[in-house]
């Protein structure tokens, strides 16, 4: 069976996109058929996986937009059991051009009830805001994994995401859970971490994950080349941390690593 989960915070620069790509480029390694959708229009997402997006003819806009077919716009990546659905820069008019869409927040889930390939996960990334791509996602997805970096303000703005999640839970899909919340850009040195760690999982509890992203300059590199960072650089700690993150949530949903 399928699992589908939005990487989701409104606020930028807090490693959404780095766990969207890291964590299915992981669950890719360890043999699980994973499908990475860029819901971004910035299409990080997209180019971390080694996708030109200048290239791409079609792409999840046009799905969106246009009701094209999802599986035919689906790549391959250099991962075996990963595959990304592209996003483009078009896709920052999506939202104006689905307004008025009759069921304009169901759209991406429907797309994805025609898949063709069986996917053990999907993970889709979205953009920093709470808009419509963000709430298709929210609508198509069992579960939210929430990234919070320790920073000042780590926890400003979480209050309108946990409302939109309720929103959409009352609306749209009952059946949305938070998956859990990742501590990212954790560095042990800093007092600053260990306070906003202990406030992250003072409020979340049991939601948080154990395993926390710290700050590594590898992870910073790798999209520029394109590349995941268990490609770019396996034995760095990013690396290390986002296995541990991929064993962690396997662990979770009552599987193991191969």
């Amino acid at each position: 069976m399928t699992k589908i989960i939005t990487i989701a915070n409104q606020k930028g620069g807090v490693g959404k996109t780095t766990t969207s790509v890291n964590l299915a480029a992981g669950l890719a390694v360890s043999e699980v058929s994973t499908l990475l959708i860029d819901m971004d229009p910035q299409a990080n997402a997209t180019i971390g996986c080694g996708i030109d997006y200048k290239t791409v003819d079609q792409s999840i806009y046009n799905v969106l937009v246009d009701g094209s077919d999802i599986n035919s716009h689906i790549h391959h990546t250099e991962i075996p059991f990963l595959d990304v659905a592209p996003s483009t820069p078009q896709l920052v008019g999506a939202e104006i051009e689905m307004v008025s869409m009759i069921g304009r927040e169901v759209v991406l889930k429907k797309a994805l009830d025609n898949l063709e390939k069986d996917y053990k996960y999907i993970l889709i990334d979205c953009p920093p805001s709470l808009g419509l791509l963000t709430i298709n996602s929210l609508t198509a997805s069992d579960s939210v994994l929430i990234p919070i970096q320790c920073e000042y303000y780590a926890m400003e703005g979480l209050g309108q995401l946990l409302n939109t999640i309720r929103l959409v839970q009352r609306s749209l899909n009952r059946d949305l859970q938070i998956e859990g919340v990742l501590i990212t850009m954790y560095d042990s040195r800093l007092r600053l971490s260990q306070e906003v760690s202990e406030q992250v999982r003072s409020h979340f509890k049991e939601k948080v994950y154990q395993t926390v992203v710290r700050r590594n300059v590898r992870l910073g590199e790798s999209p520029s080349f394109g590349k995941p960072i268990i490609l770019y650089d396996a034995s760095s700690a990013g690396a290390q941390d986002y296995m541990d993150l991929v064993g962690e949530l396997l662990h979770n949903d009552g599987q193991t690593t191969r």
